[in-house]
């Protein structure tokens, strides 16, 4: 006999094995699993015969956790729906932690590792997209590229972009992780992978996990002291810019790079 692993020895309560929450007939009180279902109505077959675009999100999920919950002899389907309802829709279950997720019944280490493990190639599809020699020519352009990557951090995160002569990335870094204070954002670090790459010139980002991007003062003054260090090594601070959900700050179009 095979050995399980881990989560499949120790399901979470309800989490059943099977591809779809097992029925018999009177004991679920109507309820069908998605094998009943016309074949018209079932996720799966709907994507092979229709394509996926026409699926919902509930059903999209769906075909990732596979099963539904035998306890409460809901549906895959039905469980998807849980979760949106749950954390509200699609952004906030992507930044679920695996102890958040667990405590949706008929959700467990499986299907929650399988739930992270879509979003974050979701995120890294995104980020294929930063290609080097990319040319940023707006603040616009930078947070269309960048806003995906930094959707899922529930910190405030650093970042430097090092540019090319003709503002083509040279690569990214990230910087710190964290509240941004002038003790973890100092200049010495900041330029010394610049200089390295030997960059030109760069561009500042970082998040607000609140979504509002309206800067702070300790914004403004991190951005002015890293303006003051590139002018001394020759190496143009074009923005800071602050990322949201929806929107952004450039802190050179408020006048502060």
């Amino acid at each position: 006999m095979a050995k399980l692993n881990a989560d499949e020895a120790h399901p979470n309560p309800g989490e059943t094995t099977e591809d779809y929450v097992p029925s018999s007939s009177g004991a679920h009180g109507g309820v069908r699993r998605i094998k009943d279902w016309p074949e018209g109505e079932r996720p799966r077959e709907k994507l092979l015969s229709r394509g996926a675009e026409v699926l919902s999100d509930a059903e999209l999920i769906a075909l990732i956790l596979r099963t539904g919950n035998a306890n409460s002899k809901t549906t895959a389907v039905d469980l998807a729906r849980l979760l949106l309802q749950e954390f509200s829709d699609l952004f906030r279950l992507s930044r679920a932690t695996t102890s958040e997720l667990c405590r949706i019944s008929g959700v467990g280490p499986a299907k929650a590792a399988e739930l992270q493990a879509v979003f974050e190639l979701a995120r890294r599809m995104g980020d294929q997209h930063l290609l080097p020699k990319a040319q940023f020519s707006s603040a616009d352009a930078v947070f269309r590229r960048y806003r995906n990557r930094f959707l899922h951090y529930n910190k405030e995160v650093f970042m430097v972009l090092m540019l090319d002569a003709k503002n083509r990335l040279i690569r990214d870094m990230r910087i710190s992780e964290g509240s941004l204070t002038a003790s973890i954002v100092h200049p010495r670090e900041v330029f010394s992978a610049v200089v390295r790459e030997s960059a030109a010139g760069v561009i500042f980002l970082h998040n607000h996990p609140s979504g509002d991007p309206s800067p702070s003062r300790e914004d403004i003054s991190i951005t002015q002291r890293l303006k003051s260090g590139g002018d001394l090594l020759g190496i143009r601070v074009l923005d800071h810019i602050i990322i949201g959900h929806d929107s952004f700050t450039s802190l050179a179009d408020d006048g502060h790079c």
